[in-house]
């Protein structure tokens, strides 16, 4: 997980006038000045022309290019592509201070990274001296060369996007500041470079609605009220500015306010007290008994009849104000009785057919219904959820629980039959498994790479699926990054968690860290080789800023694991997390990686830590973190400490630590660049503790080896072979058979009587999901310009498909896919009616567009047909792959569709190569 930034720039926000009779005497006397030192005025509210007239009287005419359109008052639209307004060369020649300022409404589809203006130069790919603003972390710099060379004022947010805002930056005396609708949000002193020192004095390429870094996106939008002065406006003139925006802003926000269905209420609302628009919310309610000005619902007693209640939300900003009334009718309660029935029937134990370790009890259901459980045979699974397992060649043991849910004086009861497996055969470690991920340069390295070691040699490996993920994330961010591996105490259970996040997105590390996800991503597996369905789960409050590289260590005194991961962590009066913070270790426990306690601080040494990592030895747990020079003396690099407690805590100012330090400058010593992410095990002779760290300046992996965590001599082997190209992930020891089976793959793909292992059909429904009818639940996902019709799947042909699951031909010999397909006669270009692994068969005639066809693939024996309506008009003789030897059977990611333009009724894949009476049959519609 990378390791910067550690700290943030304090946002430094004004508060807004709010006496009516001030705000009035400060617009009279500063409203007269906004002519004052003007050197540039577009006010872009023009009919046409190429030409953008400059108002200022100093002649600086501007000129508009690209995909823009003229809007009379609302200003000058820009398409995104190549629209804007290039000002004249060295408009910022020989200021000291400048004021920049623009009305802009930005379009909620505006591509990242883009500026609102930028007034400097252009070297080759980047910038070379400028001045810019932008919506992305909402800020302003002024840079004398590159980027690393810029001196920001940072509001520590995205600007909100969709309705008009105006964004004025000042410059004067060494101070910055940056202006939402005259309303300060953020202030940086000590800046030293001036507009004017730019290039000397020479910028050729100023601009609005463009970067001057030539490859970043270009502004979409509408802009209107441009404005270059050759001083720093005052506070009361950047009011002034702001004011024609500022006082529309509360009617926007309170007309975009939702409160979702409201005309049959029974839970508390939720009532938003900020707008997206940064208008303050503020609520009243008819009935504060029924539904308070906090969203708190107290539901009318059983049979009394429901209540409606009007909720008046009032939007403030700028001292502006707006009201909006909301109706909701709220349903009398349910009985007692019915809360306990309901609370019963939500009582879940996974996996009551396979139990493999201890379960989570609830104690308490929904409506402050109070469980108590009991055992038929506390010596299998104790009522509060310990379980026995047998000894390896035993029998399953049936345990049989009960709890009673209590409300008032109302009980019910319910009854569990629980199967307990008898424990494993303990195996040899006789290998590694290598779980990580590649970095963010596409979709493919944000997600979860597996390596098996060569034998028993932890530093020598082999790529699992080609190189390619072997797990995907579908739920958050869809990115998947830090893969932790555990192996249940029991043996024969894992468990894989991960942080939700990606940063190919492009919205940057600051904003991952402010407003970065609350999830872990979760999959569990018997072998290594099957996993379940991804699980997205919450564990971190609304105060966490981020929810970064989960790990987790086994702790025999409660039974549970501890679970641990990066937060920054920001007050509960900083909703918009704009303050200063840093990133500490937090903690919770679980007992089957569905449940979590609450997090609580597990690591606070006062400044920045992250990445820790933790292995037993003796009567110790190790932990290693990445340390900012807060526990070590060394900069970015590696702590080593020890407790005899896992779950002993460390907090700012208290001495001593409860994990005493062993080691530090851990990479120092060796010489490496800065690292972060360590993973630790020890080999599976017992000989050697490794810890592999990712140095990602350089490298990524460096394996660094010890004989002892007591008393370390770190070196760093001259022979290794890692992965190409691991970041931030686990090595796990596993035994000789599961490091045999990781290799061989995921087994032969699951298949009803008739070999049929996927059928979807796509006519009708809704929804993105697409069910399996072979009864397999391998369902499939609607992505992109596809939508649904009662005469199949719509694909535009830009960037829609079918996502089908993994792993479609995993130990098939055989193989059929079919699919009813219409072509449109509009295709264009390359398209696939479907991909799954890399076999090709080509024909000899173009697929007739304008009718529907059901086109089959067969392979089998080395030979591969395609059948066009039951007729074969495409063969190819010997074919040495196999479907199963496609990736090692492991083939991900499977679609149906890719930039396909017309329509597909029927997709359905067999695990052999189907006869042809029976391609006619599937022709026919007969399956």
């Amino acid at each position: 997980m990378s390791f910067r930034p550690l700290t943030f720039t304090s946002a430094l926000v004004a508060v807004g006038l709010t006496a009516a009779g001030l705000a009035i005497s400060v617009t009279t006397s500063s409203a007269a000045t906004l002519d004052d030192g003007l050197v540039v005025h577009y006010d872009l509210t023009q009919a046409s022309g190429t030409t953008v007239v400059d108002t200022s009287g100093t002649g600086g005419d501007g000129t508009v290019s690209g995909d823009t359109t003229w809007l009379g008052a609302e200003g000058l639209r820009l398409g995104g592509v190549n629209g804007h307004v290039r000002l004249p060369d060295n408009v910022i020649r020989g200021l000291t201070d400048v004021t920049v300022s623009v009305q802009v409404d930005l379009a909620a589809d505006q591509s990242l990274p883009y500026f609102l203006w930028g007034l400097g130069n252009t070297r080759g790919s980047s910038g070379n001296g400028y001045l810019f603003a932008t919506g992305d972390q909402f800020r302003a710099s002024i840079a004398s060369g590159d980027w690393s060379t810029g001196q920001t004022v940072d509001s520590g947010r995205n600007l909100a996007r969709g309705g008009w805002r105006t964004i004025t930056y000042t410059l004067g005396g060494g101070t910055a500041i940056l202006y939402e609708d005259g309303v300060a949000v953020a202030r940086k002193t000590g800046v030293t470079t001036t507009p004017g020192s730019i290039g000397d004095g020479a910028t050729t390429a100023n601009y609005l609605g463009r970067s001057v870094y030539p490859s970043d996106r270009f502004l979409k939008g509408k802009v209107r009220d441009f404005r270059l002065y050759g001083r720093a406006l005052g506070a009361g003139e950047a009011r002034e500015l702001g004011k024609q925006t500022a006082s529309a802003r509360p009617a926007t926000d309170v007309a975009r306010l939702a409160l979702g269905d409201t005309t049959a209420v029974t839970a508390d609302i939720a009532l938003p007290t900020k707008a997206s628009g940064g208008s303050a919310i503020s609520w009243a309610s008819s009935r504060p008994s029924v539904v308070s000005a906090t969203g708190v619902v107290t539901r009318p007693a059983p049979r009394t009849g429901n209540a409606t209640v009007t909720l008046t939300a009032t939007a403030t900003y700028a001292g502006y104000t707006a009201t909006r009334d909301f109706t909701a009718t709220v349903l009398e309660d349910i009985t007692d009785q019915q809360k306990v029935d309901n609370a019963l029937k939500d009582v879940v134990i996974h996996d009551e057919n396979a139990i493999r370790g201890n379960i989570t009890l609830p104690a308490n259901g929904d409506r402050d219904v109070r469980f108590a459980w009991r055992s038929s045979d506390p010596r299998v699974v104790t009522a509060t959820g310990e379980v026995i397992r047998p000894p390896y060649g035993s029998k399953p043991r049936i345990a049989r629980l009960s709890v009673t849910a209590t409300k008032g004086y109302v009980s019910g009861t319910r009854y569990f039959t629980l199967t307990v497996l008898p424990l494993p055969k303990k195996a040899a470690m006789e290998g590694y498994l290598f779980a990580y991920f590649t970095g963010e340069a596409d979709q493919d390295t944000e997600q979860v790479h597996f390596a098996a070691s060569r034998g028993d040699d932890p530093l020598h490996w082999d790529e699992l699926n080609g190189g390619r993920p072997v797990l995907r994330s579908e739920h958050g961010e869809t990115g998947v990054r830090d893969p932790f591996v555990i192996r249940s105490p029991e043996g024969d259970r894992f468990f894989l968690v991960a942080t939700d996040l990606q940063i190919n997105d492009g919205r940057g590390w600051d904003a991952a860290m402010r407003h970065g996800s609350r999830y872990l991503e979760i999959w569990e597996s018997t072998d290594l080789v099957t996993w379940s369905d991804q699980r997205h789960v919450p564990v971190s409050d609304a105060t966490a800023g981020m929810t970064w590289a989960p790990e987790a260590t086994y702790d025999p005194l409660i039974g549970a694991y501890v679970v641990y991961w990066a937060s920054t962590v920001y007050s509960s009066a900083d909703p918009d997390h704009t303050g200063s913070t840093y990133p500490r270790m937090m903690y919770s426990t679980t007992r089957d990686f569905r449940t979590f306690t609450t997090p609580q601080v597990w690591n606070d040494p006062g400044r920045g830590v992250i990445d820790s990592t933790v292995l037993r030895d003796g009567e110790y747990y190790y932990r290693l973190t990445t340390d900012e020079k807060v526990i070590g003396s060394c900069q970015r690099d590696i702590v080593l400490e020890r407790s005899k407690d896992l779950r002993a805590v460390d907090l700012p100012g208290a001495g001593p630590r409860n994990w005493e330090l062993v080691d530090d400058c851990v990479r120092t010593g060796l010489g490496t660049d800065w690292v972060e992410g360590p993973t630790a095990f020890k080999s599976n002779d017992g000989k050697k503790f490794y810890v592999f760290l990712d140095e990602t300046p350089r490298r990524g992996y460096i394996p660094f080896v010890t004989d002892s965590l007591a008393n370390p001599n770190w070196s760093i082997p001259a022979d290794y072979q890692l992965p190409a190209k691991p970041r931030h992930g686990t090595v796990l020891p596993v035994s000789k058979a599961e490091l045999e089976r990781l290799r061989q793959g995921p087994p032969p793909a699951r298949a009803d009587k008739n070999g049929v292992i996927a059928d979807y059909d796509l006519t009708g429904g809704g929804g993105q999901v697409v069910a399996d009818l072979s009864g397999n639940g391998r369902k499939a996902t609607i992505q992109g310009d596809v939508t649904r019709s009662s005469a199949g799947l719509v694909f535009g042909g830009a960037d829609g498909h079918l996502l089908l699951p993994d792993d479609l031909t995993a130990g098939l010999d055989g193989i059929t896919v079919s699919a009813q397909v219409r072509v449109d006669s509009a295709q264009q270009d390359q398209y696939s009616l479907w991909d799954i692994g890399d076999v090709e068969i080509g024909g000899t005639r173009a697929l007739r567009q304008g009718n529907w066809h059901t086109i089959t693939y067969t392979l089998s024996n080395g030979v591969a047909r395609m059948f066009d309506d039951a007729v074969e008009f495409a063969r190819l003789d010997g074919v040495t792959t196999k479907p199963r030897e496609l990736w090692g059977g492991s083939t991900t990611p499977n679609s149906a569709g890719r930039h396909l333009k017309g329509k597909m009724r029927r997709l359905t894949v067999w695990n052999r190569a189907l006869a042809p009476p029976e391609i006619a049959a599937v022709q026919r519609g007969q399956r």
